[in-house]
């Protein structure tokens, strides 16, 4: 595509709102103010083969047409200017530009999907797209490039791409337009883990000890924990940890507390829910890649474990998990919610 300057307005010999045309096999006409000064530069711009553009003045807006070869119009945009400050971002060639759409704070998620398959398409369309968005104002700029096109990486970082988070399938960047301090959220802080406290009516835990993992080889009984699923409520992924981990069947109940930790994982904060939970069954059947042993131990057994006795947070949990199958202490029990910010119910833990 052969990029236009509109820098000729000094080659205007007829009077105001006269048409301004370029010596090119793609025709790019412009009806402009007598009001610009001869020799400004007005903006720059792209056209097809297929369309060519027209600026209609009045008082105080412009029309932007798009118009075929043969005069046919094919679309119609506006946008408002005022004297001294005239905004041709509109004028842009929307083929030139990277699909996207507005988020909800001013700025534009780029369609991951419509991508160019070409380098040097993408790098064009890229720069042209952060030259629009600028001049509409926008502000950050979020970009998804998939592991099939990872050699567009290093392109976006030397353009002022940031990294800003990977997943297994694409890695996200981000781009900050306005001169004051980005305000992007970040990149997810913190990761969420569980332990299921298991009781039964013969007053025994659902006890494990570790295969792999900081407790390995150690000979401490623990209850079952895990991290909650992208996606996952924190009562189902309690549920589930206990069913990978010893085949056993359960019942959320309650929240019995939590635990907010930092450094914990790359550098990563950890929030850490201790959950009763109600069996349903009692057969066990071990998850041998992950767990060494599993088994129904007596309640006093477990907890007089120096693992417990001379650790006093992990005692309170356990206190507190204890103090709830004997009604002695009400946890946050989960209800699912219609939430004013969330399209889908949610999760919310209170005490009833």
């Amino acid at each position: 595509m052969d990029a236009l300057d509109y820098t000729a307005i000094s080659r205007l010999s007829s009077p105001s709102n006269s048409f301004l045309s370029f010596s090119s096999s793609r025709i790019c006409s412009v009806r402009l103010s007598s009001r610009f000064r001869a020799g400004s530069v007005v903006g720059q711009g792209q056209s097809t083969p297929e369309r060519s553009l027209i600026l209609d003045k009045e008082p105080s807006s412009y029309d932007v047409l798009y118009l075929s070869k043969e005069g046919e119009l094919l679309e119609k945009t506006g946008f408002n200017s005022t004297i001294g400050n005239y905004d041709f971002s509109e004028c842009a060639n929307k083929a030139n530009l990277l699909k996207a759409k507005d988020d909800s704070y001013d700025g534009v998620i780029i369609d991951p999907h419509s991508l160019p398959l070409d380098a040097g398409e993408f790098l064009a369309r890229l720069r042209s797209s952060l030259l629009h968005w600028k001049a509409q104002g926008k502000r950050g700029v979020w970009l998804q490039l998939s592991s099939c096109l990872a050699e567009y990486v290093p392109i976006a970082v030397k353009e002022g791409f940031q990294y800003h988070h990977a997943e297994p399938s694409y890695i996200m960047l981000t781009y900050w337009i306005p001169e004051s301090p980005c305000t992007l959220p970040p990149n997810a802080s913190h990761q969420v883990g569980i332990g299921a406290f298991v009781l039964n009516d013969k007053r025994q835990v659902l006890a494990v000890q570790e295969k792999n993992g900081p407790l390995r080889g150690s000979g401490i009984w623990k209850m079952p924990t895990g991290l909650i699923n992208q996606g996952e409520d924190l009562c189902h992924g309690a549920v589930r940890e206990v069913k990978e981990e010893t085949g056993v069947e359960t019942e959320f109940l309650q929240v019995v507390s939590f635990r907010h930790g930092h450094h914990v994982s790359f550098s990563k904060s950890d929030l850490y829910f201790t959950c009763a939970l109600r069996p349903l069954s009692c057969e066990i059947l071990l998850q041998d890649n992950e767990i060494e042993a599993a088994k129904w131990m007596p309640l006093d057994e477990f907890r007089n474990q120096s693992f417990f006795r001379k650790n006093s947070a992990r005692r309170k949990m356990l206190e507190l998990s204890i103090a709830c199958f004997d009604g002695e202490y009400v946890g946050f029990k989960a209800r699912k919610l219609l939430s004013s910010s969330l399209a889908q119910p949610t999760q919310y833990f209170f005490h009833e």
